[in-house]
């Protein structure tokens, strides 16, 4: 899905984003909060992906959770 098919989101970019663009960034579809849509920063025009906002979460979780065993800290967790 284009993200300019994602039209009136609010785009979040991470609090560890390098302040070069080079970060996802994630919205909340407005009419259906049970989606989610992650886009490229660098290419806010390009493809960009939903999930459901459980399956994100799950990802979410997942990356957290074995992120501890490579000693990376996201926000948050440790």
């Amino acid at each position: 899905m284009s993200s300019t098919g994602l039209p009136n989101l609010l785009w979040r970019k991470s609090s560890y984003s390098n302040g070069q663009a080079n970060c996802v960034e994630v919205a909340s579809m407005k009419d259906r909060h049970t989606i989610v849509a992650i886009r490229d920063s660098k290419a806010p025009d390009s493809t960009g992906l939903t999930f459901t906002s459980r399956a994100w979460q799950q990802f979410t979780d997942t990356v957290k959770r074995h992120s501890r065993s490579c000693d990376i800290t996201f926000k948050g967790t440790a």
